[in-house]
C-alpha cells in the first residue's frame, strides 16, 4: 500500500490551521490550537487511532474558542479524506466501546463517501459545562460532526454513561478514535474497494 498521508493550510479572519496526517503511523501528534483542553482530546485522538497527527491552528479564541475548533476539524477532516485516497484495501467500518471511569461511549464509523453525524445520550446540561473553563461541553459534538462531514465519514456516537463532563467528553473522543482506527486500516483479505458499487 502506498504512503497515506497529507497535509494542509487553511486561512480564514477567524483562524489560519495547518494539519498533517499520517494513517499508518504511531499516534504520535504536535498538537498546538490555543484551546487546551481540544489539545488534549485531539492528543487522544492520535494516541488512540494510531493516526500520527500534527495541528498548528491560530485562532480568534479571544472572542470564542467555537471557529478554531471547527475550522481545526474542518481541516483534520479535509486530511483524513485526501490520506485514505481511493480508499481501496481498507476494512471501511470500525466501531468501539470505551470506558473512562463512570463514563461509556460507543462509535461506530463507515468511511462511505457519505457524510452523516449521528449523537445521542449525552445528560442534559453537558453542551453547556465550561470544561477547563472554556471549552464548552457542545464542542464536542460539533467537532465531531464537522470533522465527520468533511472527512466524508458516517459516525454514530453514543453516551451510554456518564457524569463528569471531562469524562464524558474524552470518552466520546477515544471511541471515536478507536472506531476510526479500524475503519481506516488495511486488511489483508480486501481486494479493491470495499464497496459493491466499485468506489467509496
Amino acid at each position: 500500500m502506498t504512503e497515506r498521508q497529507a497535509s494542509a493550510h487553511r486561512a480564514t479572519s477567524e483562524s489560519d490551521v495547518t494539519v498533517r496526517v499520517d494513517l499508518d503511523g504511531t499516534g504520535a501528534s504536535d498538537i498546538s490550537t490555543g484551546v487546551p483542553f481540544y489539545d488534549h482530546m485531539l492528543t487522544a485522538l492520535s494516541k488512540h487511532s494510531l493516526i500520527d497527527l500534527n495541528v498548528k491552528a491560530e485562532g480568534d479564541v479571544h472572542i470564542d474558542v467555537h471557529h478554531t475548533v471547527e475550522d481545526t476539524a474542518i481541516v483534520i477532516g479535509q486530511v483524513l479524506r485526501e490520506a485514505l485516497g481511493d480508499k481501496a484495501g481498507i476494512r471501511r467500518y470500525g466501531d468501539a466501546l470505551v470506558p473512562l471511569d463512570e463514563s461509556l461511549a460507543r462509535c461506530v464509523v463507515d468511511v462511505s463517501g457519505r457524510p452523516y453525524f449521528v449523537h445521542s445520550g449525552e445528560p442534559e446540561g453537558q453542551q453547556y459545562h465550561l470544561i477547563g473553563g472554556h471549552f464548552t461541553g457542545s464542542m464536542v459534538a460539533h467537532a465531531l460532526e464537522s470533522l465527520a462531514f468533511n472527512a466524508g465519514f458516517t459516525v454514530h456516537l453514543s453516551l451510554l454513561a456518564g457524569r463528569d463532563p471531562h469524562h464524558i467528553a474524552e470518552a466520546q473522543f477515544k471511541a471515536f478514535a478507536r472506531a476510526l482506527r479500524a475503519a481506516v486500516e488495511p486488511d489483508p483479505r480486501v481486494t479493491g474497494i470495499p464497496s459493491t458499487k466499485g468506489a467509496l
